[in-house]
């Protein structure tokens, strides 16, 4: 049974889960509750076999406006607030600190094995944009804006942007967009590459329907659970040959599981593949666990 929120909403249909957040009177403003939310439905996302890809967007005409700074009272960045910390995943601390709300987030985000896709229909300011870095494509509509705008608020970036905006967009750019605090329109972020593709208002949620159910229909979930972890975690590797061991070990990994084969005799013969492998039996050992965890933390 799909599990049931306050704050956003799951959908699942031919193995395509949808997850919208669903505060539009507030433009889908973030709050501890929504932060909690999407870790709880992200793991549950994972260990259901019947989810292969995930499209998150946001209810009514905003994907994500930032944190529901109006509803904080005067204290709107204290860590205090009720709520805060109401998720296992969330409840330990960094230098004695509870940890970034956005980055809790961005991490399950990093560390979930299947695709992620984000329709973004509206304004994505703040956390609201921060939150898209660790998916794994951004589909835009020609009304959405876009705002790394912490320095315009005094604060520094979050949710682990600091990190992957550079690794997504290139330093230059990362650095324009994050030290102006500026609001941006979509055009100017597919010319920057924040975004892959900018469509009319009406097929923001379909064009990313459709790359989920190209994904879902004809790949193996192991093997595109294995390739995300592999793209991510190789971007700080300094050492070509480990990469190549890597590859080496785990594409001869994959060829022992039961969706290789099937690939090949589809392929083979001509037909759509069935592929059986299951991410907690057949994912190779030789796939890194990332990101990896501090043990300290």
């Amino acid at each position: 049974m799909i599990p049931e929120f306050e704050q956003i909403t799951l959908s699942l249909a031919d193995r395509v889960l949808e997850l919208r957040l669903n505060r539009p009177d507030r433009m889908n403003a973030f709050t501890p509750v929504m932060r909690a939310e999407i870790v709880e439905a992200l793991d549950w996302a994972e260990a259901n076999e019947d989810v292969r890809v995930v499209v998150v967007t946001g209810e009514g005409r905003a994907f994500c406006a930032g944190a529901d700074l109006g509803s904080a009272g005067d204290k709107p960045f204290s860590y205090s607030g009720e709520g805060m910390r109401n998720s296992t995943s969330d409840a330990d601390e960094i230098a004695g600190l509870p940890r970034d709300g956005g980055g809790v987030v961005t991490l399950r985000l990093a560390s979930f094995p299947k695709p992620v896709i984000a329709a973004i229909n509206g304004a994505a300011i703040g956390v609201g944009i921060t939150m898209t870095l660790p998916m794994d494509i951004r589909i835009a509509s020609t009304k959405a804006k876009f705002g790394f705008v912490f320095a315009r608020r005094g604060i520094a970036p979050e949710a682990v942007s600091s990190w992957f905006l550079p690794r997504v967009v290139g330093i230059s750019q990362a650095a324009e967009w994050a030290l102006t605090g500026r609001v941006f329109d979509a055009e100017e972020a597919l010319r920057g590459r924040l975004v892959s593709r900018v469509v009319e208002p009406d097929e923001v949620l379909s064009t990313a329907h459709s790359i989920a159910r190209e994904i879902a229909d004809n790949t193996s979930g192991v093997a595109v659970a294995a390739t995300r972890r592999m793209l991510w975690s190789q971007l700080t590797q300094d050492d070509l040959w480990e990469t190549h061991r890597l590859e080496t070990q785990t594409i001869a990994a994959l060829k022992q599981g039961p969706d290789a084969k099937e690939g090949v005799s589809s392929f083979l013969e001509k037909r759509d593949a069935v592929f059986t492998g299951r991410l907690d039996t057949d994912l190779p050992d030789s796939v890194p666990d990332w990101p990896v965890r501090p043990a300290a933390d």
